[in-house]
């Protein structure tokens, strides 16, 4: 998918709305992760992207830009919502290795990918259920595809990953408005390596893993929030020909502030920790700033 087709799907989506969508509070929508479903950066939320209420459309779009001190992740979407119950979402990454590859011979390789996204609530209203202990509950499904360049014969040949593969969720919201808090868990089963850059699964392990995701906000005001995400990560790549931990992951946390002037943008900034990629090569932790916009309808 190109930038230009991405860039006319994002203004098609936001035609598509139907109504102004004036019915949740500030924030409530959440703001977009880098896999394109509403969330916080890292986790996917059981809310749906925009302020679209009941019988309301909306429409999102974000760009992401993650600066650690040797790699650049740039993330780009849109996301299709429809009455508080249905969200569709697409995104593309490209994650920018710089020099940290070149002993392998890659320096300078981007790796890319396509994500699509569908997330339905089933049950459960976060407001309207605030007073209560139920939760907004929704299942999504994220179908991922890698892009590798130089790094494909190596990472889909020996190293065993797959080009693509689906991961699916399950996430639960709770909105407690007397303690201005949102508190979120969501579990994944996915395979993905590096969250899906570096493809899915390996020679070693084929297995599907779930791993939880924990999130919380605090909403200072009603267009500030500030919060944590947690995220627990498989390691599916662990053991490979390149050797034993050559390509460990480590669990990924962040620390981010929220703002939402109104209900048409919000911006997102945070301090961000994925661990090392490619620790025989680069054993550092990668520990850096994370900033997020993104436009409603």
């Amino acid at each position: 998918m190109k930038p230009t087709i991405l860039s006319l799907l994002t203004l098609t989506l936001l035609s598509a709305a139907a109504h102004a969508a004036d019915g949740k509070l500030l924030l409530t929508g959440g703001v977009s992760t880098i896999d394109g479903a509403a969330g916080g950066g890292l986790s996917p939320w059981a809310l749906t992207g925009t302020y679209a209420s009941e019988g309301q459309w909306g429409a999102s779009a974000f760009v992401t830009h993650l600066r650690a001190p040797d790699y650049r992740l740039t993330v780009a979407g849109a996301a299709l919502a429809w009455d508080e119950r249905l969200e569709l979402s697409l995104a593309r990454q490209r994650l920018d290795t710089r020099q940290n590859l070149a002993p392998l011979g890659l320096g300078g390789l981007q790796l890319r990918q396509d994500i699509v996204g569908v997330k339905w609530r089933f049950a459960g209203e976060a407001i309207l259920d605030a007073d209560r202990w139920m939760p907004q509950l929704a299942l999504g499904a994220l179908h991922k595809r890698a892009h590798a360049g130089a790094f494909a014969p190596t990472l889909f040949g020996p190293l065993g990953a797959r080009r693509s593969d689906t991961e699916l969720y399950l996430a639960a919201t709770k909105l407690w408005l007397a303690q201005s808090l949102l508190t979120n868990v969501t579990l994944r089963a996915s395979r993905a390596n590096q969250n899906g850059l570096l493809g899915f699964g390996g020679a070693q392990d084929r297995r599907w893993e779930v791993r939880p995701e924990v999130s919380a906000a605090l909403l200072l005001a009603p267009e500030w929030a500030l919060g944590f995400e947690a995220r627990a990560k498989p390691n599916k790549l662990e053991r490979s020909v390149l050797g034993d931990g050559a390509l460990r992951e480590r669990d990924w946390f962040d620390v981010f502030v929220a703002y939402a002037p109104n209900k048409r943008a919000s911006l997102t900034a945070a301090w961000v920790d994925v661990g090392a990629i490619a620790p025989a090569l680069n054993p550092k932790r990668q520990r850096g700033a994370y900033l997020s916009l993104q436009l409603s309808h």
